[in-house]
């Protein structure tokens, strides 16, 4: 009977002990989560006062009304150009950049389509800033030269269509 007896505080002991790592593991579990929710919060937050916060909160609602590349000053891309200066590392930003890739150069390509080179040559560059060396932006790039070259021919054609007309002009004025 000694030895039922000797046994109790022994288990006793042993919850205690068990009970009291159980609390530390928890305790430890518990430190890391606030811990990790604390260091995501310290970055930037759109709208959140500062430079950054605010350009990502631009940057957000150009990315809400699809404003990728125009216009000029006010698209989602040069916004957050402009997030990444004042913060190279941004993980929002350049997540966004990579996201919205694709469908800007289906931007860049509809215009091209459209006939507005000029445009399209400057969303292009802001493309290339991105990612200078993308073969999309090299075919992008060369279908803008192609149309630019049709766009001369054009031109020179009608104006030497006018030309020819005003030389028959002149000829039955005389």
């Amino acid at each position: 009977m000694s030895s039922s007896i000797s046994t109790v505080p022994g288990r006793r002991g042993l919850l205690l002990v068990s009970l009291a790592a159980l609390l530390a593991i928890a305790g430890g579990v518990f430190w890391y989560a606030h811990a990790s929710i604390g260091s995501k919060s310290t970055g930037h937050t759109a709208n959140d006062g500062s430079d950054v916060g605010i350009m990502l909160g631009l940057a957000d609602s150009a990315y809400q009304e699809k404003r990728l590349l125009a216009p000029v000053g006010s698209n989602m891309y040069e916004f957050y150009f402009s997030v990444l200066q004042l913060d190279p590392n941004n993980s929002t930003a350049l997540e966004r950049l990579r996201d919205m890739f694709k469908p800007a150069c289906d931007v860049v390509e509809n215009t091209i389509n459209g006939g507005d080179l000029d445009e399209a040559q400057r969303e292009l560059s802001l493309l290339r800033m991105y990612d200078p060396h993308n073969y999309k932006l090299a075919l992008l790039g060369s279908v803008l030269d192609a149309q630019r070259v049709i766009e001369r021919r054009s031109h020179e054609a009608e104006a030497a269509r006018i030309q020819a007309q005003q030389a028959a002009g002149g000829q039955s004025a005389n």
